[in-house]
C-alpha cells in the first residue's frame, strides 16, 4: 500500500470515529441544557448548586432574549476587561519564571479581544510573550468560556425552534455553567491527560538553555523597538548575521492548554509554531486526536440539534451537508498540493509541495488538519498556510469567508449554518409561491433579516477593512510579499479575524498598531453582532406558534434540501466574496502557469 493510499485511510477511520461519537456525545449535550439526569449528575451537580449559589443565580429563571443578550455581553466585558489588566502586568505577577515583559496596550487590546471573542488570533510568539499565568489563568479560562459561550447562544436559538408562544429561550448563566462544567471540562481532563501519555509537555519548568553540538550562522531580520522588520532605502528586508552556540528549548503547562484549544475550537498556540511545534503535537498519533477534539463538538451539536426540536433527521441533514463540503475542500486541497508548484517542477523537484509541511505528519495529514482548522473557528495550524500553492490557499480562505459552517466553531457554526437553511427555506418557499416554514415555524421578516445580518456581517467587514488596509501606508508596509499575494495575505488575515478563526497566512507583521487596532474592531463586530441576531431571531422564533406540517410543507430533512442548502451556501459565497479571490489566489495561480 503506498504512502498516500495509508494516510488517506486514515482519514476515513478519523470520519468512521467522528460518527460514532456523534450520537453518544449530542445526546448528552441535550440532556446537559435540557437539565436532565447525566451520569455525571452524581459528582456535578453540587458543585454545580454551589455556583449558582454563590453567583446568585436562580436556575429556573428564564430570560428573554434582550436579557439573554445582555447577560452574554455583560459577561464578556468583565472576561476581556480582566485579560487586558492580566496581560499590561504580567511582569508584577507569580508564575513567569522567564521574567517576561508586559504586553503594549495596543498589543493587550488585540489579545484580550481575540480570545474573549475565540478568535485566539496571535500578534505575538507564545513563549516569547507569554507568562504561564497568562496561559493558564488569562488564555485558558477565556479557552473555556468563550467556547461556552457559543454553545449557549446556539441552545438558546434551538429552544426558539422548540418553544411554542414562549417569551423565554432560557437562562444565560446556566448554558454557561453547564457547557463548562459538564462538557468542556471533563472531555478537557480526559484529553491533556491523553495528550501528555503521548508526548505533549506538561510542567512548570524555567526554560532549558542548551549547547549546540555544532554553532549555526544565519542572517537574522533587524526589527525596530515596535518588533515591525527594519528595510533599507530600497525597500528590502535588513539582516544581520548571528552565530548560535546554544538554544533554548521552551517549557510550560502546554497540554492542559492544547486540550482546551482544540476542544473549544480556540486555536490560540502556546507556542508561536501553534501545532506544528513537537511539544504541542509531537506524533501522527497526536495529530489524529487533535483533529478530533475540533470536529467532536460542533459535529455533534447537530445531533443535539435534533433531539431538541424533534427530529433527529434534521440534525443528521446538516451534518451530512457540513461532511459533504470538508470532503470537498479536502479532495481539492490535496489535489492541488499533490500537483504541487510546475515552477519548482521543472526544476526537476517531484513529490507535490511540501514546503511548510512537517514531515512527521505528511501531505495528508497537514492537509486535513489546514481544512479542519478553517472549516472550524478553530486557527489552531501544523503546517505553514502561506506556502500552500495559490488555489491550496484559496481553499482555507475560501472556507473562513463562508463563515465557518462546515463544522463550525463550538455552537457559532451551527447557528450560522441554521441562518443558512432559513435563507434556502425562505428563498424555496418564494419559489412554490408560499409562506416558507421551517421547523413548524413561519419564516417572515424578522427572521430573514436577522439570518442575513448573521451571514453577511462579516463578509462586509472583511471587504471594507480588506479595502482599507490596502490605502493604509503602515499597512501595506507590513506586507512581506508584493502583488497578488500581499493581497491575499491581507484577505486571509482580516477574514480570519472577522470570522473569529485566527490562522494567518504568516507573511504579514501583524503587531502594528493599525493591525491591532483594525483586527480588534473586525473580531468584536464579526463575533457580537451576529450573536446577537441570533439570539433576536431565537425570541422571535419561540414567540411563534407551531404549524404542523402539510402537503405543501417543503421536506428540509431530506436529500433534495441538502442539496439545496450546500448550493445555497456556495452561492452566497461566490456573489460576496469571488472578485476579492479573483484578485488574489485566482490570478497567482494563473501566473504560476
Amino acid at each position: 500500500m503506498s504512502q498516500t493510499l495509508l494516510e488517506l485511510v486514515q482519514v476515513l477511520f478519523l470520519l468512521v470515529v467522528l460518527l460514532a461519537l456523534v450520537k453518544p456525545l449530542g445526546g448528552f449535550m441535550a440532556r446537559v441544557y435540557q437539565g436532565e439526569r447525566t451520569f455525571l449528575t452524581p459528582l456535578l451537580a453540587p458543585v454545580e448548586g454551589l455556583l449558582y449559589r454563590i453567583s446568585g443565580v436562580q436556575p429556573d429563571d428564564e430570560m428573554g432574549w434582550k436579557r439573554y443578550a445582555w447577560s452574554m455581553l455583560l459577561f464578556n466585558l468583565v472576561l476581556f476587561s480582566g485579560l487586558f489588566a492580566l496581560l499590561l502586568t504580567q511582569h508584577l505577577l507569580p508564575l513567569n519564571p522567564q521574567k517576561l515583559p508586559p504586553f503594549s496596550w495596543q498589543l493587550a487590546l488585540n489579545t484580550a479581544i481575540s480570545f474573549t471573542t475565540n478568535t485566539n488570533w496571535q500578534n505575538y510568539s507564545g513563549e516569547q510573550a507569554a507568562s504561564y499565568l497568562t496561559q493558564m489563568a488569562g488564555f485558558g479560562l477565556h479557552n473555556f468560556a468563550s467556547a461556552a459561550t457559543g454553545m449557549a447562544i446556539v441552545i438558546a436559538l434551538i429552544r426558539g425552534f422548540s418553544r411554542r408562544k414562549s417569551s423565554a429561550i432560557g437562562n444565560f448563566w446556566v448554558d454557561l455553567t453547564r457547557g463548562t462544567l459538564y462538557i468542556l471540562l471533563p472531555i478537557s481532563i480526559i484529553a491533556a491527560l491523553l495528550l501528555v501519555s503521548l508526548g505533549v509537555i506538561q510542567n512548570f519548568s524555567p526554560y532549558k538553555t542548551v549547547p549546540l553540538v555544532q554553532s549555526v550562522s544565519y542572517d537574522k531580520p533587524k526589527l525596530d523597538d515596535k518588533g515591525a522588520q527594519l528595510k533599507d532605502a530600497k525597500g528590502n528586508p535588513v539582516t544581520e548575521n548571528v552565530i548560535a552556540k546554544e538554544a533554548t528549548i521552551p517549557m510550560g503547562p502546554v497540554a492542559s492548554q492544547e486540550a482546551i484549544k482544540e476542544l473549544g475550537t480556540n486555536g490560540g498556540g502556546f507556542f508561536n509554531a501553534n501545532s506544528a511545534h513537537p511539544f504541542e503535537n509531537p506524533t501522527p498519533l497526536t495529530n489524529f486526536v487533535e483533529i478530533l477534539l475540533i470536529l467532536l463538538i460542533p459535529a455533534s451539536l447537530t445531533y443535539t440539534f435534533g433531539l431538541m426540536v424533534g427530529n433527529t433527521r434534521q440534525g443528521w441533514m446538516l451534518l451530512g451537508v457540513m461532511i459533504l463540503l470538508w470532503l470537498l475542500c479536502f479532495g481539492v486541497l490535496q489535489g492541488v498540493e499533490q500537483a504541487g508548484n510546475p515552477l519548482v517542477a521543472k526544476l526537476g523537484v517531484s513529490g507535490g509541495n511540501l514546503e511548510g509541511k512537517e514531515t512527521r505528519f505528511g501531505m495528508v495529514a497537514s492537509n486535513l488538519f489546514t481544512v479542519t482548522t478553517t472549516a472550524t473557528s478553530c486557527g489552531a495550524v501544523n503546517s505553514m498556510h502561506d506556502s500552500l500553492t495559490p488555489i491550496g490557499g484559496m481553499i482555507p480562505l475560501s472556507l473562513i469567508l463562508l463563515g465557518e459552517i462546515v463544522f463550525g466553531g463550538v455552537g457559532s457554526g451551527l447557528y450560522t449554518m441554521l441562518a443558512f437553511a432559513i435563507i434556502a427555506v425562505f428563498v424555496s418557499g418564494l419559489m412554490i409561491g408560499r409562506t416558507p416554514e421551517y421547523l413548524g415555524k413561519k419564516i417572515e421578516v424578522q427572521e430573514m433579516w436577522m439570518s442575513i445580518i448573521t451571514i453577511l456581517t462579516a463578509g462586509v467587514v472583511v471587504l471594507i477593512l480588506s479595502g482599507l488596509a490596502m490605502i493604509t501606508p503602515s499597512a501595506v508596509a507590513s506586507m512581506s510579499n508584493p502583488g497578488t499575494h500581499g493581497l491575499s495575505e491581507v484577505l486571509y488575515a482580516v477574514a480570519s479575524m472577522a470570522n473569529n478563526n485566527g490562522s494567518a497566512f504568516a507573511g504579514l507583521n501583524g503587531n502594528v498598531p493599525f493591525y491591532n487596532l483594525l483586527g480588534g474592531l473586525a473580531m468584536t463586530i464579526g463575533r457580537y453582532i451576529p450573536a446577537v441576531a441570533v439570539l433576536a431571531m431565537a425570541g422571535s422564533l419561540a414567540e411563534k406558534k407551531y404549524i404542523p406540517p402539510s402537503l405543501g410543507t417543503l421536506p428540509t430533512d431530506k436529500l433534495p434540501f441538502a442539496v439545496w442548502l450546500t448550493l445555497v451556501i456556495l452561492i452566497v459565497g461566490a456573489l460576496t466574496f469571488f472578485p476579492a479571490l479573483a484578485l488574489g489566489p485566482i490570478v497567482e495561480h494563473l501566473t504560476m502557469r
